[in-house]
Parts: structure tokens; sequence; C-alpha cells
């Protein structure tokens, strides 16, 4: 029986650390980089006698996000111990929340093709993450530095039927994080990644497959190599009459393939209980309603508007949104020039190509939205030609200064004098009679040539428009070009 007779089911569990300063429940640094072990508390050593202490940036940030993905926000929710045992987590417990956690029941709604697939949000909750294993050769060390760090898990039903779909869904969901503030999106060091449960069962069926979970997935591509992998070995697996375990595996990016890591463990295996530290969080409705007040548009509704109301194509408002920092210079050219078109077709080519090229940040570039406005304004008032234009992006994206004044230093301004123009003109039809007889002979294609041998003596600089109407009207052209 082939994959095509099965149906994959597949749910994720995304871990996103929060851009706090300090962590969730002490005042030591969340930066990323530092020292091993240097950037902890006695909280995160988990010594004895240490109290937790709740940071409330990571209550804005948790209800911000479920807002966002249009949970029903709990007023009332409870802290709670998950107990197992790693060597970086110091305590033998992480404080997390289970049966009541701070969002719930939300969906997130997300291109996929040509149409939208929409995913059940089944639970948001808070909790702090582990440390961090470091293995050299027969050594293992531990750095706690990121012990306490706040994450938000964000749990979906299991309403992805494919690997594609659950890439998707996460890059979506990754954008949406990036727009409220609240996560860098940044999955090579590890502070956006997820769990994939996945399971398969035959086309037709009504109950779903024992399930493996796919641990710390962080790169889109891995997500959709492993899930691949995991579908397949399941088919494989039932097709020769054997049993799918329910099993945490890791996938190996190496080989391609995942492999077993331990057993899956139930909720009773991590013995939850309320924290005994931390009383039950209690919101008041008008918390959650100043933070509802101060949500941005998010990237899908910016689509939508770019689409319908500036008349991009759907494929250009997808480009501009996937990058927060691109949407926002777009915006801001946009209230000082109001070509929406030719100005995303900027930030898309040169813009971002200098950006690539140059290996920069967008938000560190020199050049700024009201620059790039005056440059389209030059090419628009025939200042500059549009060829020359990239030349003039180029110095300023180098330099940071104006439009005009880079077009004073270089040289590179457009003539539209007619006089100056006409005499180039006169000299190249003078010094080529030879096409100009196949050009009245029929041969309208040696237009060009002439159009090129104009402009290459003038350096570029002369107004298209103008060396072709005069051209039009030497040659005594009838027909339109």
């Amino acid at each position: 029986m082939p994959i095509a007779d099965f149906q994959p089911v597949i749910g994720l569990e995304v871990h996103a650390q929060l851009l706090t300063e300090s962590k969730i429940f002490s005042g030591a640094s969340t930066g990323f980089g530092a020292e091993p072990n240097l950037h902890t508390t006695e909280v995160c050593l988990g010594l004895p006698g240490a109290l937790p202490v709740l940071n409330e940036k990571v209550v804005h940030m948790a209800v911000r996000a479920g807002l966002a993905l249009n949970c029903q926000i709990r007023l009332h929710s409870v802290w709670a111990r998950k107990h197992y045992f790693y060597p970086d987590l110091p305590k033998g417990y992480q404080i997390t929340q289970y049966e009541e956690p701070i969002c719930e029941h939300g969906n997130l709604v997300f291109p996929f093709g040509d149409t939208e697939k929409s995913v059940r949000i089944l639970r948001i909750h808070m909790e702090e993450d582990a440390g961090k294993n470091i293995h050299q050769g027969a050594q293992s060390l531990v750095d706690l530095n990121r012990a306490g760090t706040p994450l938000l898990e964000i749990v979906s039903e299991p309403d992805l039927r494919s690997a594609d779909e659950a890439a998707e869904y996460l890059k979506a969901l990754r954008d949406i994080l990036v727009y409220l503030g609240v996560n860098d999106g940044n999955l090579e060091e590890g502070s956006f990644r997820c769990d994939a449960n996945v399971s398969v069962m035959k086309k037709g069926a009504t109950e779903f497959g024992t399930r493996v979970e796919l641990k710390n997935l962080n790169s889109f591509r891995f997500v959709k190599q492993a899930i691949d992998y995991e579908i397949a070995r399941q088919v494989e697996l039932v097709e020769g009459g054997g049993k799918v375990e329910q099993e945490t595996r890791l996938f190996d990016t190496q080989r391609g393939e995942t492999r077993a890591m331990r057993g899956k463990e139930d909720a009773r295996d991590y013995r939850y209980f309320p924290d005994p530290d931390l009383p039950p969080l209690v919101l008041e409705p008008a918390f959650v309603d100043g933070i509802k007040a101060t949500l941005p548009e998010l990237p899908l509704a910016k689509v939508r508007r770019y689409v319908d109301v500036l008349g991009l194509s759907e494929y250009d408002a997808r480009l501009l949104t996937a990058d927060k920092a691109l949407a926002a210079f777009f915006e801001s050219a946009l209230a000082h020039y109001g070509d929406a078109k030719k100005l995303a077709n900027w930030c898309l080519g040169e813009l971002s190509r200098q950006v690539n090229e140059k290996g920069v940040a967008l938000t560190q570039v020199k050049v700024t939205p009201v620059q790039l406005a005056g440059l389209l304004q030059a090419i628009d008032g025939k200042t500059v030609s549009n060829n020359a234009a990239k030349e003039v992006f180029g110095a300023m994206f180098e330099s940071g200064r104006d439009a005009q004044s880079v077009i004073a230093e270089k040289g590179l301004g457009q003539v539209s004098d007619t006089g100056a123009i006409e005499a180039v003109v006169n000299d190249i039809l003078a010094r080529h009679p030879a096409e100009v007889a196949q050009y009245k002979a029929g041969k309208v294609q040696v237009f060009g040539f002439f159009v090129g041998q104009v402009m290459r003596a003038m350096k570029g600089k002369g107004n298209p428009q103008t060396v072709n109407e005069l051209l039009k009207a030497k040659l005594k052209l009838t027909r339109a070009f």
C-alpha cells in the first residue's frame, strides 16, 4: 500500500523565547552568547531556598500573542511543576502551566498555495527554559545561561496534513510573533524551535494512529525533512505488519533520518502539581483590553491591504510582509512617494539586493525611506534616468547621502535640453547615412540603433523620451514605436 493511501496527521508544539531583558523568575540577563554560566542567579541554579518572582513583561507578551492568535485569555491561570531530571535542569522540575494555561482555543490562518489554511491553537502557556548540555568528546558540560529564559509554548491541534503545511504554519507563526515584538524568530540560536507530533492513518479511517514526537527541530527545512521521513517510516512499518510505538525521536540532520531517543512520557510521568512558591496569576479585564488596543497590523492583514488597497500583486505583497523591517521601510517611504508598485519594485529589487550583497540588517542601512522616495521622485521628474538611478542608489546605500547630492557629484543628471539633444541627434544621423537609408527603405529595427548611439554619445544622460521624439521627427517616422 503506497504512502498516498495514508493520511498524515501532524500537530506542532512551538517553543518561542520571549524578548525580555531578564528571565521569567529572576533578574538574570537573557542575553545570548555570553560566557557559560555567567547569566545565572541562585534561582537559575536551583539553590535551596531560592524563590521565583514573576517577570510582568512575560505575562504581557503572553497575552499579546494569545490575542493575536484569537485565543481566549484566562483571567485566572495557575503555575505547575513539571518533574523530570536532566543535568541542565538543576531543580529537578520545570515551572510551567498545565491545567489552567493563560491562553486557550485560538486559531491561525495562513496562506497555503492558492488558498488559506486554518489551524486551531489548543493552548499557549508560559514556562521557563532549561539550560544547555554541551558534549565534547567523552565529556559533557552544562551551561545554565539559558535556564530560566521565558518561553511561550504554543500547541496546535493535529490539523496539519503534510510537511509542507507544517512548514508554512511555522513561518506564519514566526512572522506573527516577530511583528508583535515578542520573539526574534532566530531559529539558528534556538529562540524559535518546535516539536512535531506525527502519526499516519489509512485514508477513510476515523481514528488517528499512534503519534511519535520529533524533538527540537530548529529550521523550516529540517521540519519538512524530518516529518516526511517519519511519515514514510511509519507507513513502511504499518505496511509490514508492525506497530508504531509512542516515543520521542530525534532528527539526524546529517543522515536525514529520525532515530529513537526515549519512550514518550505521559502527563502522569511528570507528576504535575501546582507550584507552592507561586500564587495563581489573576488578570484584570482592563489589563487585557489595554494590550488588545496596542496590537499591530499582522502579516496576513497587511498582505490583504497591500493587494486590495495598494494594488500590489499577491506575490509582491507576501515578499514585502515576510520581513517586518522591509514592510516598515516600504510604508515609511510610501508616506512620501505615492506609486506603491514602483516603490515595491525598488524595495524588493535594488534595496534587497544591496542588503543581501553587503550582508547588513535592513535596520542598519544608511539610506532612509525618505531618501529612496526622493530618488524615485527624481526619476519621475526626469532628473536622472532609471539606469543611472541604480548607480545613484548604490552610492546612497554606502554613504547615506540624498539622491540630489549624489547625482550632482557623479554628474549623472539627465539632460532634457532639447537643443543639446538635437545637436547630438543631428551628428549621429550625419555619421550613419547607410543606416538612415536602411531605415527609410523599411528596416525600422534600425531605429533602436540610433537611440543607442545617441544615448552612448550622451553617456546615458539624454532624456529617453526627448531622444525618441527628436529621432522620429528627423527621420519623419510615421508609424508609432
